[in-house]
């Protein structure tokens, strides 16, 4: 028999589903106000740089800690609160009379939202335990996420044309308010059975590993790596990771317990979720300057564009987990995966071809858009249900750790992909005399998308920029390409029992 969710579980999703929205939109609809942002507020580089960044450290950092916490002190409890803390810090942001305040909003939120996002899966897992029913929520879930993340560009710029920059922030506190009076009357209270002890060495030893760590791979190339500010945060993330795995096998009820990663469906499903991160969206932070400085599309056209990369995440959703249900999660995140990578060979091959091969890039970018739908919401429920439901927080903190860090680092090592396949078309077409720093600044300008550039007896041109554009594309397309097709093998070898297990359910285990 089908199952149909009751009006209380229901209200449970919408609670789940309204916090999921806000924390997808606000991660994608950000990056449309930088530009307002260096006008209004008279931000620099790096001050919009920290405008991102910020959010994603302070994301990555709570995310374990959340997860222990929501299991040890109440989903419910952490969940609302954290919604409370998403608006407060929205207001902040939206109110901010300078860029330091805003950093500072940022950071609160993003706290916030990772706290938000740990809670939402844990609550779900614990809540929905029926196959049929987990498959249905978190499909849900997906979309009402994919839809954040993918109509935030367009959202964003919406709002901020009608109602002025600060309310791409300020929505989000009137947001918060229904979210958490509908998380309060409806999400029931749950625990973990293990309550007695809370693993503060291993909470603090954690976060400070995790914050040093994604804070050297985002300012590292700034800053210098080899610097004595780079290094000491390096040797600091070592320290406090050594202090961390020390502790947790020395503590009775550890908050990251290795025993995990012996579940092969675990460790496998957690390849999908860091493959997702290494190429999928830490992209979508670049497609946009191929768009616009390769192809050619203007203003609307280009966030119009972006729907083909991320529409699909909205649709496939449900359809990969009714997939999942009759043919085993081992056969559906390695198909997602090398779909997503299929689509950066297409996305490759269309920017090989010039710009005139635009609909072969729409192309590529919907069917990479096609297989992260297809994983997003299978990893997700794997991961959490490989585990008792009394660690779902754990669980969840261990996926959303590893894809905010995973999303941090290729953010930080395409650019610098991006930005070395431009400079090497930069030396063979110019050739070293003009000096590796100029040809390094000129090689950053073009990889931020500036192509029309003046000539200023350097003999550089328009064309050439263009050129050396598109060659950076082919090295980061190629990148992700070779990252995805490699996880996906992988995790096909760690969840191919899943296949022979699930295509043998009952029939009625398949309705």
């Amino acid at each position: 028999m089908r199952s149909t969710l009751s009006g209380q579980s229901i209200l449970v999703l919408t609670a789940v589903c309204l916090s999921s929205s806000m924390v997808g939109l606000e991660i994608s609809s950000v990056p449309i106000i930088l530009s307002t942002l260096e006008k209004v507020l008279r931000a620099d580089f790096r001050q919009l740089q920290w405008t991102i960044n910020a959010y994603t450290i302070a994301a990555s950092t709570v995310m374990m800690a959340t997860g222990v916490l929501a299991d040890r002190y109440g989903r419910k409890r952490i969940f609302v609160a954290a919604i409370i803390a998403f608006g407060v810090a929205s207001l902040i942001c939206g109110l901010a009379p300078n860029m330091p305040v805003l950093i500072l909003g940022r950071a609160f939120q993003g706290a916030s939202g990772g706290a938000m996002l740990i809670c939402q899966i844990a609550i779900l897992s614990q809540r929905f335990q029926d196959a049929g029913e987990r498959a249905k929520v978190f499909g849900w879930w997906g979309i009402i996420f994919g839809f954040g993340l993918g109509f935030g560009p367009i959202i964003g710029g919406g709002i901020a044309a009608m109602l002025g920059w600060r309310w791409v922030f300020l929505i989000h506190a009137c947001g918060a308010i229904v979210a958490a009076c509908v998380a309060m009357s409806s999400v029931q209270e749950s625990k973990s059975r293990e309550t007695e002890h809370l693993d503060v060495v291993g909470i603090l030893s954690l976060s400070l590993a995790v914050f040093c760590l994604v804070f050297f791979i985002t300012q590292g190339s700034e800053l210098g790596f080899g610097s004595p500010t780079t290094l000491a945060v390096l040797v600091t993330a070592v320290v406090g990771l050594i202090v961390f795995i020390i502790a947790e096998r020395s503590v009775a009820y550890p908050m990251f317990d290795f025993s995990v990663f012996k579940v092969r469906r675990f460790t496998g499903a957690l390849l999908g979720s860091i493959g997702m991160n290494f190429c999928f969206w830490p992209f979508m932070m670049y497609l946009p300057i191929w768009f616009q400085a390769g192809i050619g599309f203007k203003g609307f056209s280009a966030n119009a564009a972006l729907l083909a990369y991320t529409l699909p995440t909205l649709v496939v959703p449900p359809f990969a987990e009714r997939l999942a249900l009759r043919r085993g999660t081992g056969f559906v995140i390695p198909v997602g995966l090398t779909t997503i990578g299929l689509g950066f060979l297409v996305m490759m091959i269309a920017v090989i071809t010039g710009p005139a091969a635009w609909l072969t890039t729409l192309i590529g970018a919907l069917v990479a858009g096609v297989g992260l739908g297809a994983t997003n919401t299978p990893v997700t429920n794997t991961l959490t249900g490989a585990v008792s439901s009394d660690r779902a927080g754990m669980a969840s903190g261990i996926d959303m750790s590893a894809r905010l860090i995973s999303l941090a680092l290729n953010i930080a090592l395409m650019g610098f992909i991006l930005t070395g396949g431009v400079l090497q078309h930069l030396k063979n077409a110019l050739g070293l005399s003009m000096g590796t720093l100029h040809l390094g600044s000129l090689a950053a300008q073009i990889a931020a998308g500036n192509i029309v550039i003046p000539l200023d007896g350097s003999g550089l041109t328009s064309e050439t920029a263009h050129a050396a554009l598109t060659q950076g594309f082919i090295w980061v397309m190629l990148y992700g390409a070779i990252c995805i097709l490699a996880l996906a093998i992988l995790s096909f070898v760690l969840l191919r029992q899943d296949i022979e297990i699930d295509s043998h359910a009952a029939p009625s285990e398949l309705k």
